[in-house]
C-alpha cells in the first residue's frame, strides 16, 4: 500500500512551550494506525495540527507531495476529514440536519449526492436513521459520536482522523463504535486512530505509535505492540492477564 499521509520532523508548540517533538508518522492507504499514550501526551495537539487547526513545524505531506502550509482548507480539499474529541454537534440541529452539512463542501463542489452519502451512513448506523428528525442536543453520548462519525463520513474522505472516540461511552459502546471504525477499512477509508483505550485501539488497528511527553517513543505493527512488554505493563494492565485477553476476544465476535 502506498503512503496517503505522512509527517516528518513534525513539531507543534504553544508559544515558546513545544508539546510535539520531532515526531514521524506516516498512514498508508486503507490501514488502520493509532496513536496511544498516556494525558498531556500529546496525541490530541498532534491531531490538531496534522489538521491544521494549530501551527506546526516540519513537513506535511499527502500522497508524497509535501504541503507548503497545512490549513484546514488545505486538508479537506485533499479529503481529510477530522471527528474531534468534543464531537462538535450542532445540537439545535437535527440528526439530518447535521449530516447534510457533513455533505457541504461536495455539495459546493458540485456533486449532488448528499441522499446517496446519508443512506450510506444510516446503513452503517441505523440508529442515527432512527433519530433522524431528533435534534442532536437529545442524543444519548453513544449516538452523538455515531452522528459525529456520520457527519464525517458524508465528505467521502480518504482519512479520517478520530479523537478518542471511545471517550465517556459505556463499553458495549465502545464495541459497536470501534467495529465500525474497523469496518472503515474495507470500504477504502484510511484512519489515523487517537485513543487512550490502548487495548481495545491495537485490536482493531494495522500500526501503532506510542506517544509519551510529546515523542514517540515506541512503533510498529499493532499486534507487536500489544506485546511488547512496555506496552502491557504501562497500558495494558500488569502481565497483561485474563483481562486483555477477554477484551480482544469481545472485539473478535460477531455482532
Amino acid at each position: 500500500m502506498s503512503v496517503l499521509f505522512e509527517l516528518k520532523d513534525f513539531c507543534v508548540s504553544y508559544g515558546p512551550v513545544e508539546a510535539v517533538h520531532h515526531v514521524d508518522l506516516a498512514v498508508r492507504e486503507g490501514e488502520i494506525v493509532t496513536v496511544i499514550g498516556p494525558n498531556g501526551a500529546g496525541k490530541t495537539t498532534l491531531l490538531s495540527a496534522a489538521m491544521g487547526l494549530l501551527p506546526s513545524r516540519g513537513a506535511l505531506a499527502w500522497q508524497d507531495e509535501r504541503l507548503p502550509r497545512v490549513t484546514v482548507e488545505a486538508m479537506v480539499a485533499r479529503g481529510v476529514g477530522l471527528v474531534p474529541e468534543k464531537r462538535e454537534l450542532f445540537g439545535e440541529m437535527s440528526v439530518q440536519d447535521n449530516l447534510l452539512l457533513g455533505g457541504f463542501a461536495r455539495w459546493r463542489a458540485g456533486q449532488r449526492d448528499q441522499r446517496a452519502r446519508m443512506d450510506e451512513v444510516f446503513g452503517i448506523f441505523p440508529r442515527l436513521k432512527e433519530r433522524r428528525t431528533q435534534l442532536a442536543a437529545t442524543l444519548s453520548g453513544g449516538e452523538r459520536q455515531m452522528l459525529a462519525i456520520g457527519r464525517a463520513l458524508m465528505a467521502s474522505p480518504r482519512l479520517l482522523m478520530l479523537d478518542e472516540p471511545s471517550l465517556g461511552l459505556a463499553p458495549l459502546i465502545v464495541r459497536e463504535v470501534l467495529q465500525v471504525v474497523a469496518g472503515l477499512r474495507e470500504r477504502g477509508v484510511a484512519v489515523l486512530l487517537v485513543e487512550q483505550n490502548a487495548r481495545a485501539a491495537l485490536q482493531i488497528a494495522d500500526r501503532g505509535y506510542v506517544l509519551e511527553m510529546g515523542s514517540v517513543a515506541l512503533s510498529g505493527p499493532a499486534g507487536e505492540l500489544a506485546r511488547d512488554p512496555r506496552i502491557v505493563q504501562t497500558y495494558l494492565g500488569l502481565g497483561g492477564g485474563s483481562a486483555a485477553t477477554g477484551t480482544v476476544e469481545r472485539m473478535k465476535e460477531p455482532s
